[in-house]
């Protein structure tokens, strides 16, 4: 390794009190790249280098800027730790420094056989760029001897590719950004071309100060961005319940404009009865509040739709909800409650944009729903509408992030998706295709999108039936019969007296609390389900009883009988259910 005292090409009088840095920039304004105004190539290196906050993509351009006007080859390795997220070195490394090659640049036909993008390499304390490292200084080998080049290069690949390319000067100086060291960029000559020198190493310094704060701007944005789309996802369904006579498929696509991650959010809650509730919702901001706003409108959308509360009275307890909250946020939101039996949708929406209906011979449209207030504005109440959806039909929920595009007209984009939904239709729907295939870009969004698309394949005969009770007290006899004969058709004998007992009990309560029982309907998917409707507005709850009192033991045993029970309020009054497990079959235990 050469070491060379600096020249004094431009004496000043206050070179004395300059920094180090600033004279050997100076040194290296004067003596090097002679067709050029120096100063200006830095300045430009400015609106060159930087351009997005992309970390791999500044990098590329540090190194695409220094070849040839400074190099013949340069490549930028950062710290395999900032890659993956962490804060950075702010002091020497104890081991061997990790990096990863993250950009290389060579002039054409150099073929010097760099690292790979993406490529780990360790750095012994030994070689070469390790000291750069270490120590947080440049290293300049002017001439490079015989025996150093393996102390240069990673590999001995590398190396002898550096011997056939006649590269005969290195260099290399640290990336260090707001006291993190961040990684290092180096630069090899070959050929003709004059050697290194230490007013080279100035002007490279100077550079890679520069570049250094742009890398780090890419790094804490990427960072940033991270941290937001991982509580983002942390705080969106992991999976889809069982969705009787119903097939969902989901998707969220982030922005890859950090400025545009925020609160879309969809859900798929199972109810009672075999019935699905579908929700999408948006809050109208971004970033980290955002997301945390969207997680708890989500939490308060799933508590109120586990209660089966009618969706319009969903989203005026949601408004409330939204107006306690700290943020003073607005959000959007579409409430879509599925129905097996009758296959119709309850729907109801708060400034949300209007759902897509594909029927079974592949025809979109709107649904066209009375759309309310947003969210949070406090203007209620919500209107609810019915959709009929006979087998064969699908519908599409979706954030505003799907039809966004800057400068396009939102009712050309809106047609764009109908039409693109209708091409789609032919096959199964699947929301990350409609993402893919969006008018917005694919994936290439000014903001976040959801999407849930639902689908009602022919599945046969669904397992689920619905009863009218008589309202005397012959509707307990009714029901016992009616229970025992519709497992025997399904072949679920052994839970015939067990789910006898519980429905004597449930309707039971209803003639006696609840005017008399309504509707019986029972649903077998993984689990078997019962629930009585009656017009009573009271839920049942479990109460003491002492030894003396006669009744107010039959929620306790179907406590105990059942895998889980509870009670929602309806329009007309209220259901109370109950859920068994269902035994596997012989072959399947």
């Amino acid at each position: 390794m050469e070491h060379r005292r600096p020249g004094r090409r431009w004496p000043s009088p206050g070179a004395g009190r300059a920094s180090l840095v600033v004279r050997r920039t100076r040194e290296a304004l004067a003596g090097f790249l002679p067709d050029r105004d120096r100063l200006n190539w830095l300045n430009e290196a400015g609106t060159r280098i930087g351009t997005t906050l992309d970390l791999e993509t500044t990098s590329q351009e540090l190194a695409d800027y220094t070849v040839p006007e400074l190099a013949d080859g340069a490549a930028v390795d950062l710290l395999d730790g900032v890659l993956r997220g962490e804060e950075g070195d702010r002091r020497l490394t104890a081991g061997p420094p990790v990096t990863r090659a993250i950009a290389v640049a060579e002039v054409r036909g150099l073929d010097l056989e760099p690292d790979p993008v993406g490529d780990i390499s360790f750095h012994p304390s030994a070689t070469i760029p390790s000291g750069c490292l270490t120590s947080r200084k440049p290293v300049l080998v002017s001439r490079i001897a015989p025996g150093q080049y393996e102390l240069i290069a990673p590999t001995r690949n590398s190396a002898r590719a550096l011997r056939e390319a006649g590269v005969h000067s290195y260099m290399a100086v640290p990336l260090v950004a707001r006291g993190v060291l961040l990684g290092m960029a180096d630069f090899v000559r070959a050929g003709s071309r004059p050697a290194f020198t230490r007013t080279d190493v100035a002007l490279a310094v100077e550079l890679a100060s520069k570049a250094a704060v742009y890398i780090d701007n890419a790094r804490l944005y990427g960072r940033e961005r991270q941290a937001v789309v991982t509580l983002q996802r942390s705080l969106l369904p992991r999976g889809t319940p069982v969705t009787p006579g119903l097939t969902v498929d989901t998707c969220y696509a982030p922005t890859t404009d950090p400025g545009g991650v925020g609160g879309d959010w969809f859900d798929v809650v199972g109810l009672p009865g075999g019935r699905t509730a579908l929700v999408v919702g948006d809050v109208m901001s971004h970033g980290l509040a955002a997301a945390a706003t969207m997680g708890r409108l989500r939490t308060v959308a799933r508590t109120l739709m586990a209660l089966d509360i009618a969706p319009e009275r969903v989203l005026a307890r949601m408004d409330l909800a939204a107006r306690d909250l700290e943020e003073d946020q607005v959000a959007t939101c579409l409430v879509a409650v599925h129905d097996p039996l009758s296959r119709t949708y309850t729907l109801a929406a708060a400034g949300h944009p209007q759902p897509l209906v594909v029927d079974a011979a592949g025809r979109a449209r709107y649904v066209g729903l009375p759309v309310g207030a947003p969210l949070g504005s406090g203007v209620i109440p919500y209107d609810a509408a019915r959709l009929d959806a006979p087998e064969g039909t699908r519908l599409v929920l979706y954030t505003d992030g799907l039809l966004k595009d800057r400068g396009a007209d939102p009712d050309v984009q809106s047609d764009r998706l109908r039409e693109t939904t209708e091409v789609m239709a032919g096959g199964w729907l699947r929301a990350e295709a409609l993402v893919e295939a969006a008018p917005a870009g694919g994936r290439r969004f000014d903001e976040a999108v959801a999407v849930v698309a639902a689908s009602h394949p022919d599945q046969g005969e669904i397992l689920l039936t619905e009863w009218t009770l008589p309202g005397d007290g012959s509707a307990a006899g009714a029901a016992r019969r009616l229970v025992r004969e519709q497992l025997g058709h399904w072949r679920l004998e052994d839970l015939a007296d067990t789910t006898e007992l519980v429905v004597s009990e449930l309707v039971g309560n209803a003639l006696r609390y609840g005017g008399g029982p309504g509707t019986l309907r029972m649903l077998r998917h993984s689990r078997l389900l019962v629930e009585v409707s009656d017009t009573g507005p009271d839920l049942p709850q479990i109460q003491h009883v002492s030894l003396s009192d006669e009744g107010g033991r039959g929620l306790q045993l179907v406590n105990l009988l059942c895998r889980r029970w509870g009670s929602c309020r309806t329009a007309a009054g209220k259901v109370v259910w109950a859920e068994q497990d269902v035994p596997l079959p012989p072959d399947a235990a």
